[in-house]
């Protein structure tokens, strides 16, 4: 199945590189070219300096890039060009809007658009363990599920088109109310003078359990926050989510409230952190 590959940033580049290690012939595009080329040359793929020309032909065209502005342009210009009834699988985070709008576009010029929001950050895609949420034809998913799986430890479709995006709200949703919760469990651990670690061994057995306390509980604890998914780009995630919230009339006041303790990192000069960075937040108040 002839692919092309939109995007090979920290996400995309593991992503597509996966599907060169499993034979799949490759053409990547960047809006940098030098990272397009240098991923090429690290991954044995190839790469196109435009969209166009990266999808001329494809029968699978994947793109992973910033935001809904980001996929309208890249779809719009690789459509002409794709091989007829080619699928577009889309895993960047939007809103379902665009998703819907993308699906339409497709179907017009006799292609199909999946959006596919994946969950899992950098070290998912790095290790082939993301989990995927699709939205649009199922028939057009199953016949690229082979490729998908490649760099991902599960599919699940999850209805038509939209669905995908908004499973992957649901599950910003869920992570910015546990990551709130584990910062506060640290600050009020230091805070009583506790053996952090002792703490964590305690909870982490129990009910408290989480991903994010297996992973980020002693990173927190240190005031590290250099691993991966940044507070810019949780904010544009929960953005999307509290205007679809506002849309369905669904109420997500905690979901607010951590968006804008978001806003106070991004203040801090925190904009480039990862989520756990609540926890640097809380250290600043109480020093202040």
């Amino acid at each position: 199945m002839k692919t092309a590959f939109a995007g090979l940033g920290v996400m995309g580049g593991p992503m597509a590189r996966h599907l060169i290690s499993a034979g799949y012939p490759v053409t990547g595009y960047n809006r940098s070219p030098d990272k397009a080329r240098a991923w090429a040359e690290a991954n044995g793929g190839t790469f196109a300096p435009t969209v166009a020309e990266a999808a001329a032909g494809a029968e699978l065209f994947v793109l992973c890039v910033g935001n809904d502005d980001d996929v309208r342009q890249v779809v719009t210009e690789a459509l002409p060009h794709l091989a007829k009834g080619a699928v577009i699988v889309d895993h960047t985070t939007t809103s379902a809007r665009v998703a819907r709008e993308m699906a339409d576009l497709a179907a017009g010029q006799g292609a199909f658009f999946i959006d596919a929001p994946v969950s899992g950050g950098q070290a998912g895609a790095e290790n082939g363990q993301l989990s995927v949420m699709a939205g649009g034809d199922a028939a057009a998913l199953s016949r690229v599920e082979a490729a998908l799986m490649r760099y991902s430890k599960a599919v699940k479709h999850m209805g038509p088109s939209g669905a995908g995006q908004l499973t992957k709200m649901a599950n910003q949703i869920c992570i910015a109310g546990v990551v709130q919760g584990l910062a506060e469990a640290v600050h009020f651990a230091q805070s009583a003078d506790l053996d952090t670690d002792a703490v964590l061994d305690a909870i982490s057995k129990g009910a408290a359990q989480s991903w994010q306390m297996d992973n980020r509980w002693k990173t927190m604890a240190r005031g590290e926050f250099e691993f991966g998914f940044a507070v810019d780009w949780m904010r544009k995630d929960l953005g999307l989510v509290l205007d679809e919230a506002r849309a369905n009339g669904s109420h997500l006041a905690l979901t607010a409230l951590v968006d804008q303790f978001y806003s106070e990192v991004q203040a801090m000069g925190g904009a480039r952190w990862d989520t756990s960075s609540l926890a640097a937040r809380l250290q600043d108040r109480k020093r202040g």
